[in-house]
């Protein structure tokens, strides 16, 4: 499609329109006193997480596989900027799955604890917008397994180290206030044992976690 001569000055006078806004963008965020992400920085954010296995298991005796449930819970993080660009999160959270076996069926529930540290690359840290990436470990703590009764009269889960990683975004709405996307693919194994180890489980959890909150700038 060609454009008219009206159609060019429309989309150059557009080009320079928003050149001229970006070229004013870093003089107008210095006058409303924005000063974004530096070294010394902490933050501290509150989500809500969506929890989600990818699950896959070695199960001795009766084969099969395990699937354990999607959960929604409230989390909280703290990051602290060693440089503009360069930070460290750790995050704490805790749920409760329900666990299931498609053949031996109802495995009852387990809670697991799974502080995250992340060493985080924020691109932009001088935007509002300002996405980033990170790499770290986790280590979850399993806990409260409530075994279901019938044939399987107990439960026991190892805890375990797993490794992680992470992409986000944060958006300043003032210069403290930010509201942040991130998500986050942990890489994590268990074993289980099943009725004093009789049946035992080799079980990878892998969860994607999915968060949606707020955070403040200190």
């Amino acid at each position: 499609m060609k454009l008219t001569t009206k159609s060019r000055t429309a989309v150059a006078a557009l080009a320079l329109g928003m050149a001229a806004a970006g070229l004013a963008a870093p003089e107008a965020q210095a006058q409303q006193g924005f000063s974004g992400k530096s070294a010394g920085d902490i933050m501290v954010r509150a989500r809500v997480i969506g929890v989600i296995p990818d699950e896959d298991a070695s199960v001795t005796i009766l084969g099969g596989s395990v699937d354990a449930s999607n959960e929604w819970v409230p989390e909280i993080d703290f990051t602290y900027f060693v440089t503009d660009n360069i930070a460290l999160e750790l995050i704490a959270a805790t749920t409760r799955h329900d666990v299931s076996h498609n053949i031996a069926g109802s495995l009852g529930k387990v809670s697991l604890l799974p502080p995250t540290l992340t060493l985080q690359y924020h691109f932009m840290p001088k935007e509002r917008l300002s996405p980033y990436v990170g790499a770290g470990v986790n280590y979850t703590f399993f806990y409260n397994e409530d075994a279901p009764g019938g044939a399987v009269t107990s439960i026991d889960y190892d805890d375990s180290f797993g490794w992680a990683l992470q992409a986000g975004v944060d958006y300043a709405v003032t210069d403290n206030w930010y509201v942040n996307a991130d998500i986050k693919k942990i890489f994590l194994s268990t074993d289980v044992s099943i009725n004093g180890g009789a049946i035992m489980a080799d079980v990878d959890l892998d969860p994607w976690i999915v968060g949606f909150g707020v955070g403040y700038k200190f």
